[in-house]
Formats: C-alpha cells, sequence, structure tokens
C-alpha cells in the first residue's frame, strides 16, 4: 500500500490506494470500504454543463442505489467529471454500480458514448476533508460561489445522502 496525497488550500486530504491501482485495471476492492469515485466524461466534454443532463445524472445515481443499495455521502456532478463519495456493502460491487450508473446515463440522456470506460476509485481515509474537496469542486472551477449555491452537488441540501457520521 502506498500513501498518497492531494492537496487543497493547504489542507492534506490522505488517500490510501494500491500502487498500480490504475483505471484500466479491475479493482481489487468492490465493496465495504468507503470509496472516493472520480468518472470522468469521453474527452472531458461538458455533457453535464446542460442543467438537463446534470439533473438526469443525479436522478439515474438514485435509481441505481435502489436497484443496488450503497451507501452515498456526497457527490458534485461537473460539467466534464462526477466525483463520488460512497460505501458499498456486499453483495454489491463497485464496478457493477458503475456499470449500471454510467450505462444508465448514456441511456437516459440519448447522446451515444458520453464517458471514459473506466472510473477511479481510492479508499478513504479521511472522510470529512474529501467530502470538503467534492464540494469546493465548483468553487474552484469558478462556476460556484460557495458549494451551498451549486445545484448538482450534495452541499446544496436538495439532494438526499446519508450523513457520514454514521460511517
Amino acid at each position: 500500500m502506498v500513501d498518497k496525497v492531494l492537496h487543497l488550500n493547504g489542507d492534506a486530504i490522505n488517500f490510501l490506494f494500491k500502487e498500480n491501482q490504475h483505471m484500466f485495471q479491475r479493482h481489487p476492492i468492490q465493496s465495504e470500504a468507503l470509496m472516493f469515485i472520480t468518472t470522468n466524461t469521453m474527452n472531458r466534454r461538458k455533457v453535464f454543463a446542460n442543467p438537463a443532463y446534470a439533473r438526469e445524472v443525479i436522478e439515474t445515481l438514485y435509481r441505481v442505489q435502489e436497484l443496488h443499495p450503497f451507501f452515498l455521502f456526497g457527490f458534485v456532478i461537473m460539467p466534464d467529471h462526477c466525483h463520488l463519495l460512497l460505501n458499498v456493502p456486499p453483495p454489491e460491487s463497485i464496478s457493477r454500480i458503475m456499470n449500471c450508473f454510467k450505462s444508465g446515463v448514456s441511456h437516459n440522456i440519448g447522446l451515444g458514448t458520453i464517458w471514459q470506460t473506466r472510473f477511479h476509485m481510492r479508499i478513504v481515509q479521511n472522510s470529512r476533508k474529501v467530502l470538503k474537496y467534492i464540494h469546493l469542486n465548483p468553487v474552484r472551477a469558478r462556476i460556484a460561489e460557495i458549494p451551498e449555491n451549486y445545484p448538482w452537488s450534495s452541499a446544496c441540501g436538495r439532494w438526499d445522502v446519508t450523513p457520514l457520521d454514521i460511517w
């Protein structure tokens, strides 16, 4: 295991993940861990700058959660990528959930291939800092002044997520 650090305005966000665990490899951990997921659109196309498409991403996420239960602690839908903080209890798997999510969004939006084929997963050590990192994404991208003003994020308070204090 290798400890990697991302920096956010002087704060350190620690992630623990296996060396050489790249997006093209099968993820060795499929459930029971707190996971930080990133998935990008193909060629970083800003598909979700369209509010109807951004809303559909969130609605699809909740439909997948009904079919394949998982705990969703936070998310942000950016114009060209998504971040999720979640936990997948067995027998479900993150690969199955992400496959259903991405194929569902693609089907529901109807634009053909919109996603890169893979996703990136990191096992989280500090859930609050990772959630802060997720919520500050629109602020760093200068599309919101504060996280609560961005409608396609769990920070806005409009979407149902599991409180982190149960983790």
